[in-house]
């Protein structure tokens, strides 16, 4: 059910070592190569402002914000395109903004130059992270030296820690063994066929198997046996690090910070953070705004048959909880005979409902019923995409219930959510909540803005063939 597997969050991924920056200039270095080579495919002579172009592509994104190699995803997709778009606006940007200040000279960049290698460069760039899973593990091993790597203590955090290494995520590093002072019996076979020697002999295999990299996994307690174990890391000169055990707790958006040069480790938190919160709330707007226009003759119809077909409000409000618990007004057109704003109670619609109008029933079907959402979502107090908010009734209810139901409330609620495009919604027994609360969970372990779009393109796929759990 988790969007990512057996991989700490992105957030959490080892650094880069040596090698980071050199692989992060390969991006760009593809993006002036396709600009250089759409230029020789014109037949243009290269000339100074070809110069230009290729230093604004160059100097465009900083390290830290590259697609890793090694593995190839949506996400890194998503993260190629951006790349991709930003040096296209940048160059764009700067050939506008010279054409205004010297009106006279020839333009920065000539348009069938900049649509060649818009094609070019995309097709390099998504190439190259093609091919990368299967080139990048030999060159790491070819070219460059690799630190030996040597971990203490066996648990479920080496385990993991060594299949990354393995694996190639751990840029330049070796797995040489294990060193663990309980019986091999004790510990997992895998690793148990690696252990080297217990904690006493760290020093002596330090030197004997050049290990470069020593990684802690054991709990740090000041009790005699681990205040040696440090004492003996000392007389190496390998570099020691601890690896906490962030898999003690369910992770939400877990990240390293600094709060007045204390070292924290976040284990839940709201992915929602800096330029993310704008990003989500940027499609939030041009999402909405670029609908409008065909969604507000469809919910003026839509309001003048509820009025029509029933006595009643054609919209009501219903209580529920938004960001962070607050409570907010969520809009939906009134599909019953009745109207509950699930403060103290709330009943969960059934199939075949009496209290459901013909009208309604219809609206419930196709999940029209939804669509005064929007006006939540341009208010701010909605997303597009997110868990979808409950009644204040039952979440009262179900987060005595369900461990870890209230933090689907670190993100804003949506009209549409990871859990409802697998169809995990109506019922409110408590095995449909706890599939329902597992599959939002889910969504903030592992929201980016790619699976936001995701999520709501196979929602536009769910409302043309209609969705059977609705009613």
């Amino acid at each position: 059910m988790k969007i990512y597997l057996d991989q700490l969050p992105s957030r959490l991924m080892p650094d880069e070592g040596q090698w980071g920056f050199v692989t992060s200039l390969i991006d760009r270095v593809l993006l002036a190569a396709s600009y250089l080579a759409a230029v020789g495919l014109f037949a243009m002579p290269f000339g100074r402002n070809d110069l230009i172009v290729v230093l604004i592509v160059l100097m465009v994104s900083a390290p830290a914000g590259r697609a890793p190699f090694r593995r190839m995803s949506g996400e890194i997709a998503w993260q190629l395109v951006k790349h991709w778009g930003l040096a296209l606006l940048s160059v764009l940007l700067v050939a506008g903004a010279l054409g205004l200040v010297f009106p006279g000279e020839p333009p920065l960049v000539e348009g069938s130059a900049v649509l060649g290698w818009a094609g070019l460069s995309l097709f390099a760039l998504f190439g190259a992270h093609a091919f990368s899973p299967s080139v990048a593990p030999y060159l790491g091993r070819h070219l460059y030296k690799q630190d030996g790597v040597l971990i203490v203590g066996i648990n479920d955090v080496a385990l993991r820690l060594s299949r990354l290494i393995t694996s190639g995520e751990a840029e330049g590093q070796r797995l040489v063994g294990y060193v663990e002072d309980r019986s091999l019996e004790r510990v997992a076979r895998t690793a148990s066929e690696r252990v080297l020697g217990g904690f006493s002999d760290i020093g002596e295999l330090t030197r004997t198997h050049g290990i470069n990299v020593i990684y802690l996994t054991i709990p740090m307690t000041r009790q005699p046996r681990v205040l040696a174990l440090l004492e003996q890391l000392q007389d190496t000169t390998a570099s020691v690090f601890f690896v906490p055990d962030v898999f003690v707790a369910r992770m939400i958006q877990g990240r390293v910070a600094t709060v007045a040069g204390l070292p924290m480790l976040s284990v839940c938190d709201t992915p929602l953070q800096g330029s993310a919160a704008g990003m989500k709330r940027a499609l939030d707007l041009v999402v909405t705004i670029a609908l409008l226009p065909f969604l507000l003759p469809v919910m003026a119809v839509i309001a003048l048959a509820v009025k029509a077909t029933s006595p009643g409000p054609a919209i009501f409000k219903q209580r529920r909880f938004g960001l962070d618990g607050r409570e907010i007004s969520v809009l939906k057109f009134r599909t019953m005979r009745v109207m509950e704003d699930g403060d103290t109670t709330y009943t969960q619609v059934t199939r075949e409902d009496p209290r459901v109008t013909p009208l309604g029933r219809s609206l419930r079907r196709t999940s029209l019923d939804e669509l005064p959402q929007i006006l939540n979502v341009l208010a701010g107090s909605m997303s597009l995409v997110g868990p979808r908010p409950h009644a204040i009734a039952v979440n009262e209810q179900y987060r005595k219930l369900i461990t870890g139901y209230m933090l689907r409330h670190k993100v804003k609620p949506g009209i549409t959510g990871w859990a409802q495009v697998h169809g995990a919604r109506g019922g409110n027994d408590l095995s449909s909540m706890r599939k329902r609360t597992e599959y939002d969970i889910a969504y903030l372990q592992s929201w980016s803005l790619s699976l936001d779009i995701r999520i709501l393109w196979r929602t536009a796929v769910m409302l043309v063939r209609g969705d059977m759990m609705a009613y």
